[in-house]
């Protein structure tokens, strides 16, 4: 089965997160499927329209750990090179690709949309997400940095609402997202494809030229950010092998407590 699914009508193309098992989780294969994605896209001058969204049941329950498993909590030998750096590297060389897309980028979220799925929400030009939808960036409760997607979060929700986001892990229901920043538009659940539709006939008045040159213009912008993708992933990779992240994700998997969650 494939994790990554795309399918064209037109002048649009479906992007599908496509592993329900775990509730779309991103993979490496995912991942490297979305960023590739992205690659061609970018030299499709007939495609207009890109549509990032999850198979049913969850936009994206974030980052998969599972090829993290053995560096949890174990340190690196001296003088090793880290693999994870680079394996988390390559998210971060993602949404900057998403965000580059010269065609606009809608995100239609039903379910979940945490960690790292949030980040990709961050890169759309318009979010759309039904009523019961839920989003989070949990990740410092479990004794991990949200690395890669905080300069995006930031750049999107402003620092004070990023800083609710990154540093406390809070969650919010559709409404509560709308408000924050992140989300553009809230509808009836089922009624997320009428919606889309829409959406999409609406975005196709604007003329594609002259939306990738504003994109660029606009891309411009994020260039003043400093680009933290090498610094990010150290952070993660350091923070995955240390104690902290094993205490916080052995709680998290027994749904207990974290070890620092009574402290004062």
């Amino acid at each position: 089965m494939s994790t990554f699914l795309t399918e064209r009508a037109g002048a649009v193309e479906r992007w599908t997160l496509n592993d329900p098992t775990t509730r779309n989780a991103l993979s490496d294969a995912m991942v490297l499927g979305l960023y590739e994605a992205c690659l061609r896209a970018q030299q499709d001058e007939t495609l207009r329209v890109v549509i990032l969204t999850g198979a049913p049941g969850a936009f994206s329950a974030g980052g998969s750990l599972g090829r993290f498993a053995s560096a949890i909590g174990q340190p690196l030998q001296a003088g090793e090179d880290d693999p994870l750096i680079a394996l988390n590297r390559v998210f971060g060389d993602t949404l900057h690709a998403l965000c580059a897309l010269p065609q606009l980028l809608v995100a239609a979220v039903d379910g979940p949309a945490m960690g790292g799925g949030f980040g990709l929400l961050c890169c759309a030009d318009h979010v759309i997400a039904t009523e019961s939808s839920s989003f989070a960036t949990p990740e410092v409760t479990l004794g991990l940095p949200p690395a890669q997607i905080a300069p995006f979060v930031w750049q999107r929700l402003g620092d004070a609402a990023a800083r609710q986001c990154l540093l406390q892990g809070r969650s919010y229901n559709a409404e509560g997202a709308r408000t924050l920043g992140l989300v553009d538009e809230v509808v009836a659940d089922g009624a997320l494809d009428t919606a889309l539709r829409q959406r999409v006939l609406q975005m196709c008045r604007a003329a594609p030229a002259a939306v990738a040159s504003t994109k660029r213009l606009l891309q411009r912008l994020r260039t003043d950010v400093p680009d933290l993708r090498s610094e990010a992933a150290i952070a993660f990779a350091s923070a995955l092998r240390s104690p902290e992240a094993a205490g916080g994700l052995v709680a998290f998997a027994k749904k207990q407590p974290a070890p620092w969650a009574d402290t004062p």
